[in-house]
């Protein structure tokens, strides 16, 4: 197997890892917290340093310095490398310490504000704990990045495991033995998130110095590091875009009631739990090849292989989604109902999965549309459109959220994506006429026709399996004998049936990202 397949095997299985450690953080936090106010204020606080993060470190940074450090490395080797990131990383310690350093005073003087809800100042409280990961994450990015460019890839692949391993370890090790109290043991998974993001900076910094790296603090001008932050200047609008959607949905609903913004976050992460391993891969593997086509005026060629990209999302994250919405309930009664997260919030929970599960095919097809416009060097019109997404987005859910609560948000949330999906394709088939999905229409019909058959069979069997449900009983845990069946049993069936309708109806595409595959070897 080529190095490059290899790399893409280590990033794949790495983050599958990940998302596993994740859903066991997950499961946690929901266990000792639930869905109370300690739960919603720390889901709130945490939102803002990862705001930052993706602005300053994530991003916009990585995508302007890593092109300049492989500049730098091809001039000057690995000397003028190391001393151009000495430089970035100094500029991003001074930028974040004092970002940091704001923040913490201003939202440890949030009691200055009278009449507030008492989550609210135990929003402020964590936010004032957990800021100085950002600066952690920040300089760990940079790092990472360099990593990449030296063609190093396990070790930034790792960087989100620490940070899931430390808040398992702290929260479920120090925090239950310590702490006695729901303050107390939410202060220890504050802890764990600042112990992760320490081992996310220092792991790569040790790989680094033994790579023959020699920190130090170096603030002198550099007409490399001023281009840098030039560049970065359309990709922080477009990224905060993104960002502030986010974290205005969050606090639209912290706001709402104790648990909405729980509920909001823990469906959201498990509806990114197939997103993230399938979509990275394909986006892995079809965007360097449409970039190259772009580059090459092969413009027919790289419609082509978009075209495969959007298929083969589709074929996976439709029957996905579909599966995700009509087992929501069994899904999330089996991964969180125990200890604190109670039969009542698997019943709130669920239609929330589900709404989200809609959009998922969709947020799927704009991370590579998006990708695509990149490949043509334009920046601007994905920043417009994420533009309408947000306003989209804030004005269902200040409308919807009166009428439906947490809903309303997440299908605004569902809604605007499906509008960004439609316009950034719009966009780019008039920017390149051949990149319409038009002869993806028979695949598509395909797909949903075998995607209704196992709707049928998994929502037949859902049915039937919940008339002879039982309790089981594991250690301390109680486990519904439907959910177990319909998780291990009814899942497998679905994906069985769904892949021999595929089959009779001769889906294009099985064969394609093999294709796709071997083109990459044979150029490697």
């Amino acid at each position: 197997m080529p190095k490059k397949l290899r790399n893409i095997g280590i990033i794949s299985l790495l983050t599958i890892i990940s998302r596993v450690l994740g859903l066991v953080r997950d499961q946690l936090s929901a266990a000792i917290f639930g869905t109370s106010m300690f739960n919603d204020a720390f889901v709130t606080a945490f939102s803002l340093p990862n705001l930052f993060r993706r602005l300053l470190g994530e991003g916009a940074l990585t995508a302007t310095f890593v092109p300049m450090l492989q500049e730098e490395l091809h001039e000057n080797g690995n000397s003028g490398a190391f001393d151009l990131l000495n430089k970035v990383v100094s500029k991003l310690l001074l930028a974040t310490g004092v970002l940091v350093s704001l923040a913490m005073i201003i939202f440890s003087e949030a009691r200055l504000v009278t009449g507030l809800d008492e989550r609210w100042y135990l929003a402020a409280d964590l936010t004032v704990l957990l800021f100085p990961y950002l600066a952690f994450v920040c300089v760990a990015a940079a790092l990472n990045a360099t990593l990449n460019v030296l063609q190093r890839f396990t070790e930034p692949a790792l960087s989100p495991i620490w940070l899931n391993l430390a808040m398992i370890l702290s929260l479920g090790g120090a925090g239950l033995h310590f702490a006695h109290t729901p303050m107390g043991e939410i202060r220890w998974l504050c802890v764990g998130v600042l112990v992760g993001g320490f081992f996310q900076m220092i792991v790569p910094a040790v790989v680094l110095v033994r790579a023959g790296w020699r920190p130090s603090f170096d603030l002198a001008p550099s007409l490399r590091v001023q281009e840098i932050i030039a560049l970065m200047v359309p990709g922080l609008f477009g990224t905060a875009i993104y960002q502030i959607n986010i974290l205005v949905s969050r606090f639209l609903a912290f706001s709402l009631t104790v648990s909405a913004a729980t509920m909001m976050f823990y469906a959201n992460r498990l509806m990114e739990l197939p997103i993230g391993v399938f979509a990275i891969a394909v986006s892995t593997v079809v965007y360097p090849l449409i970039a190259k086509h772009a580059v090459q005026g092969r413009f027919a060629e790289m419609a082509d292989d978009y075209r495969k990209g959007i298929r083969l999302i589709l074929i996976i994250n439709v029957p996905a989604a579909v599966g995700l919405a009509l087992l929501s309930e069994p899904i999330v009664r089996l991964l969180f109902e125990r200890g604190q997260f109670s039969a009542m919030d698997t019943r709130m929970m669920a239609p929330l999965l589900a709404l989200f599960a809609v959009g998922m095919p969709f947020f799927s097809v704009v991370n590579l549309t998006v990708r695509a416009f990149y490949a043509v060097k334009d920046t601007t019109t994905p920043v417009r459109i994420a533009l309408v997404d947000f306003v989209v987005n804030v004005a269902l859910s200040l409308i919807l959220r009166e009428w439906l609560g947490v809903v309303g948000l997440v299908l605004a949330s569902t809604t605007a994506i499906i509008v960004q999906m439609v316009l950034l394709q719009r966009a780019l088939a008039r920017r390149l006429s051949g990149m319409t999905l038009a002869p993806l229409w028979p695949s598509v019909g395909k797909i949903l026709l075998a995607s209704l058959v196992m709707g049928l069979v998994v929502a037949v069997g859902w049915r039937w399996m919940r008339t002879m449900d039982a309790v089981i009983h594991i250690t301390r845990f109680t486990v519904h004998s439907s959910d177990l069946v319909a998780s291990f049993g009814l899942i497998p069936l679905g994906m069985l049936a769904y892949a021999l309708v595929l089959w009779l109806l001769r889906i294009e595409g099985w064969d394609e990202l093999l294709a796709i595959l071997r083109r990459r070897r044979n150029s490697a």
